[in-house]
């Protein structure tokens, strides 16, 4: 078999960096054998400065005639030992000097360990700065024990008196103290304060016992004696019946702003990639294969890839701006303290009148727990044996009259859980910020595709979900219940999490106001057709050519994945960035796209069915390949939301909206009626309805990070969807040469080339939806290149070659 040789183009600007890399590059066996050295090295060291104190006094003349063998020396490491203890401690940093043996001896294990030589120099500037500290300040002892400071530290310690005097040296000293533990230690007031607070905390609770009331009978609540942060859970046992308030849920998320990660790193996408060999180890690639399991091209193909991956590593779809830095957690304002307050009287005076007017109605009452949230209270309530369900569940109407509350909800039974939950409005709710939510170690630490933080539920728990899993969501409410506000949340959370090589956005804007501050990010983060001025769309006939366009570009990933012979977005990305699919064939990194209608009603009144059609076409197909959408409207009726579309949306937001129909259409149950507003929402993906209170986000918040992003190194256009030529445009057999379409000659030497006249030919060669290469086939077939249509046989190729199709266009132009 000859051997093949394939020429790989490389980047200038990568080539000068592998060879400049080379000289330092250190084996694995060279690490552990280095850092094994430093390790023992340290050891000896030890060794020497213990003996130096011990013998030091009579090794001295030996320190002298170092090249006299038959001197005697006490050190335990010998002369060289006592060389080294003289230098380092005497005539050095005196007994700061044992720090080396630990800079040594971390040292050596963090090469034998392979772990990153970052944190390393910072340990090495700390404690070389300790060192010096040290010295100078035992310095002040030289007289009596010179061996303390060393004769460095004695210099340094009489110069700084020389010019400040012996307090200004001790003010110096003091400075360096106070910089160490600043920035080394991390010492704050903030965590004394907290530290004395918590231990206060412990004393009070181990010496206040928890007070209990034992009356038999009796349905009230017990005084609170014990301060309301003193204990996590408050028992109040009666004879029959015990009200609990769960206040684990009640601790703040972040109970300083400087406890907020304020520079969040985005987790690259998870890959499970083949380890490779490296390639001095492997004699012959071929033997790492079965032969007999794989035709020859294949095995060439995953050699080449192998050498590609020792070479150079994993493909970086970030290394276009590898310099781009994820907006800081700063930028978000904080509205509150991320704590709830909890009203006593309140609880106690709702927990009496759910407990009377349950009563009234013969229902006895077992136990009660309630749960406090931003803006709602659970209660739970345990009924008697022998007590229906729906009993209690067609009293709502009954409670809410009680409670003089709005939104009452009954949730009978909670699912899971052997309770019925009746969740009941605080007097003054708390506010969620967005800051508190983004900031929250659940979403820093999500392993999610495209994560997204939309609030906290009543639990106080910050809730994420994974947008890629829902696989399209469809938010419901009515006009001001918190939609807009929703969907900035949504682009928020993957605008902190997701690089602009991952994920663009195709913003469908109607009321023109909501979603325009994006624009500063277009370059970064947006895309749009290439003939569009504006990336974000607010005309609605611009909607239509959008959604058809990604179609088009849906068509063509799927067409992209079945040559890499994978089922999803992320097998293909996993496989492209271990270089095994070929850029040359098509091939190429995709982003993840999500699709933003913030008035979806609105595109359903002017356009109507040319929306639904790609719409639900996407929203069939488009989970796979990687575009997602997110659909919001003020009017969650049956024409708006048809059933195509419904089925194809699991996942659904629901704020308040004004009928129990209306909420039966975007949920397909009651309950969205019954909120209370302002964020308040209903989250489900087709199995339990979660409350959750939606985090607000500011439009000087928006504008904030939309600033950040804009001023960094942007690519030079927006992401560009595929061109789409509408119906409008279609070209009759008998056209004239004029109406053929641009792409018409390369059309034509695409399938003289191939000598195979098929429409899907042109789609994967010239990257087109279904309709223009079909339009492009009847403009070659009425010029007589190809052939008519011969049903599922391919279209014969009148012309043979290139030189043939010139004269047939030279032909043309002189006719």
């Amino acid at each position: 078999m000859a051997k093949t040789t394939k020429t790989v183009p490389l980047n200038k600007k990568t080539d000068t960096k592998s060879e400049a890399k080379i000289p330092l590059h250190l084996t694995k066996q060279h690490k552990i054998v280095f850092g094994a050295l430093l390790v023992l090295f340290s050891v000896a060291l030890l060794f020497a400065f213990v003996s130096f104190f011990i013998f030091g006094q009579q090794d001295q003349s030996a320190v002298q005639e170092l090249t006299n063998r038959s001197e005697i020396v006490q050190n335990w490491l010998g002369k060289f030992g006592a060389f080294l203890a003289d230098l380092l401690i005497y005539k050095g940093f005196g007994i700061a000097a044992f720090i080396f043996v630990r800079l040594f001896f971390l040292s050596g294990i963090y090469m034998v360990l392979g772990i990153s030589v970052r944190k390393l120099k910072t340990i090495w500037f700390w404690d070389l700065f300790v060192i010096i500290i040290l010295s100078v300040l035992f310095g002040f002892f030289a007289t009596s024990a010179p061996e303390l400071g060393g004769t460095i530290g004695y210099e340094l310690n009489l110069f700084l008196q020389d010019y400040i005097g012996k307090p200004g040296t001790l003010l110096i000293l003091l400075f360096g103290l106070i910089i160490y533990v600043i920035f080394k230690i991390k010492l704050s007031p903030e965590s004394i304060q907290s530290f004395f607070e918590n231990t206060k905390k412990e004393i009070k609770a181990v010496a206040i016992p928890t007070p209990f009331n034992n009356k038999k009978g009796d349905y009230n609540l017990e005084e609170f004696a014990v301060a309301e942060e003193e204990l996590d859970t408050i028992h109040i046992k009666t004879n029959g019946s015990q009200f609990e308030i769960n206040k684990e849920a009640l601790k703040p998320t972040i109970s300083h702003s400087s406890d907020i990660n304020r520079d969040p790193i985005a987790k690259p996408l998870a890959m499970e990639v083949t380890p490779i060999a490296a390639p001095e180890i492997i004699s012959n690639p071929l033997d790492t294969f079965v032969i007999e399991t794989a035709p020859e091209e294949d095995i060439i193909e995953e050699n080449l890839a192998s050498r590609l991956v020792a070479d150079f590593g994993l493909f970086d779809p970030t290394l276009d701006l590898s310099n781009y830095k994820f907006p800081t957690i700063d930028l978000l304002k904080e509205y509150s303290t991320g704590g709830i307050t909890i009203n006593q009287e309140e609880l106690e005076e709702n927990k009496n009148r759910i407990v009377d007017t349950l009563r009234n109605y013969k229902i006895e009452i077992a136990q009660i727990k309630a749960t406090v949230g931003p803006s709602v209270t659970l209660y739970e309530i345990v009924p008697e044996a022998g007590i229906r369900i729906s009993k209690i569940k067609s009293l709502e109407d009954d409670i809410a009259l009680s409670l003089s509350a709005l939104g009452i909800r009954i949730i009978a039974p909670i699912p899971g859980k052997g309770t019925i939950g009746i969740e009941v409005p605080n007097k003054n709710p708390t506010m969620v910020s967005m800051k508190s939510v983004i900031g929250s170690a659940k979403f820093q630490e999500a392993e999610m595709e495209l994560p997204i933080a939309l609030g906290k539920t009543i639990s106080n728990e910050t809730f994420v979900v994974d947008l890629a899993k829902m696989p399209h969501l469809l938010m419901a409410g009515a006009t001001g219940q918190g939609k807009s506000v929703g969907l900035n949340a949504v682009l928020t959370s993957l605008l902190y999490k997701k690089h602009p090589a991952e994920v663009k956005f195709v913003l469908v804007d109607p009321k023109k106001v909501e979603l325009t501050l994006f624009n500063k990010i277009e370059r970064h983060y947006l895309a749009k057709l290439p003939d569009m001025d504006d990336a974000i769309i607010t005309d609605n006939a611009k909607v239509v050519n959008t959604l058809n366009s990604l179609c088009v570009e849906m068509d063509n990933r799927y067409s992209l994945l079945k040559d890499a012979m994978v089922r999803n977005i992320k097998e293909y990305n996993d496989k492209f960035k271990a270089r095994k699919l070929n850029p040359e064939n098509g091939h190429r990194f995709l982003p993840y796209i999500v699709l933003v209608v913030d008035e979806f009603a609105d595109l359903i009144m002017t356009a109507g069915k040319e929306v639904e059609v790609p719409i639900a076409r996407l929203a069939q197909l488009a989970r796979a390949i990687g575009i997602h959408l997110i659909i919001a409207t003020q009017r969650p009726s049956v024409n708006v939301i048809t059933g195509l579309i419904k089925a194809n949306f699991p996942a659904r937001i629901a704020f308040r909206v004004t009928s129990k129909i209306d909420s039966r259409t975007i949920l397909d149950t009651q309950g969205a009626d019954q909120l209370i507003g302002r964020g308040d929402m209903l989250y489900t993906n087709g199995n339990d309805v979660v409350r959750v209170q939606c985090a607000f986000i500011d439009t000087p918040e928006v504008e904030k990070i939309t600033e950040f992003i804009g001023s960094q190194k942007a690519y030079a256009t927006a992401y560009l969807l595929p061109e789409f030529v509408g119906e409008e445009s279609g070209i009759n057999l008998d056209m004239n040469i004029s109406d053929r379409d641009t792409l018409f000659r390369e059309a034509a030497e695409i399938i003289v080339n191939a000598q195979q006249g098929s429409a899907s030919l042109l789609q994967r060669k010239l990257k087109l939806g279904y309709n223009r290469a079909g339009r492009l086939i009847d403009q070659l077939e009425a010029a007589g290149i190809v052939g008519p249509f011969e049903g599922s046989k391919a279209r014969s190729v009148n012309i043979l070659d290139m030189s043939s199709l010139d004269q047939f266009f030279n032909n043309e132009q002189n006719n």
